[in-house]
């Protein structure tokens, strides 16, 4: 546990953000593209998450003792990698490699490729019903780990994630997070205009679980949301709701009317980077 404290105290969290943007648009521009504008979004949460809210090892990632944090949104990888390279889990000297023959930083999240993947991604919606399955093993052997599931708004129109709500709650799994980035992007558009699920508060909450909602790119309401789910006394799941921007931190990509896969010129990740180092936090 001191080995944790010091990992999280010696650097801000706003820093730890500001990196996990920064190394995303580098990756991003070893392949002139990728899912940039959810990374720039999603990175405060991942932030927090790894650097306030999970318990693990990064020279041990298969740690029988750590929260398993999963990645449900496989084409949110670029920002898990980021997330995972901050977190000394992954080498910074791969970021080059990033989507590359035999790079263990494929496009989309493979749990057998890289050190702190645990679940592969692609198919939307199945990351809860992993998750729920996994924080009832860890139940049943009384493990104090949890289960951190990041999902996004648009896997709230499929009919496994409300049966995996409904079975977390049945089922009393108090060990189990899950974090729902909501930045109202789909490939299509609005998720709200595609297949809406709001009021998604109410929803987790008629379904039974203990449920927040926050500004996904506020760091404090992030960390005080983390912590009252972890510490919440009831035997029932967790949910904290992140309304994310995309593309946050990059004004002239947040501006874009199609953020959902950013169109980045070749001269654009460079003032992408110039943008973001206008403003280092300390």
């Amino acid at each position: 546990m001191e080995a944790s404290i010091e990992r999280r105290s010696n650097v801000s969290l706003a820093r730890r953000a500001w990196n996990i943007r920064r190394k995303a648009i580098q990756m991003g521009e070893v392949q002139g593209q990728g899912y940039v504008g959810q990374a720039l979004g999603v990175a405060d949460v991942l932030a927090v998450s790894f650097f306030h809210a999970v318990e693990y090892r990064a020279e041990d990632p298969e740690w029988e003792g750590r929260d398993r944090y999963q990645l449900s949104i496989g084409h949110y990888a670029i920002a898990f990698y980021a997330a995972l390279m901050e977190a000394g889990i992954l080498p910074e000297d791969e970021l080059a490699t990033y989507g590359m023959d035999d790079s263990r930083m494929p496009m989309s999240g493979m749990a057998s490729y890289t050190p702190g993947m645990e679940m592969s991604g692609g198919s939307l919606g199945l990351g809860l019903s992993v998750a729920v399955g996994r924080a009832l093993g860890l139940k049943r052997k009384d493990s104090p780990a949890f289960v951190f599931n990041l999902m996004s708004d648009g896997e709230l129109g499929e009919g496994s994630t409300w049966e995996a709500a409904m079975a977390a709650a049945h089922h009393k799994l108090g060990n189990l997070i899950c974090i729902v980035d909501f930045n109202n992007q789909q490939a299509d558009g609005a998720s709200t205009g595609m297949c809406s699920a709001e009021p998604i508060d109410a929803k987790f909450e008629a379904f039974g679980w203990f449920t927040q909602r926050v500004d996904g790119n506020d760091l404090d309401a992030l960390v005080a949301a983390f912590d009252a789910a972890r510490n919440h006394e009831a035997a029932a799941p967790r949910v904290i709701i992140c309304d994310t921007k995309m593309c946050k931190g990059v004004p002239f990509l947040e501006e874009r009317e199609i953020t959902h896969f950013v169109r980045v010129e070749p001269d654009e990740w460079q003032k992408a980077l110039a943008v973001l180092d206008e403003e280092t936090p300390e």
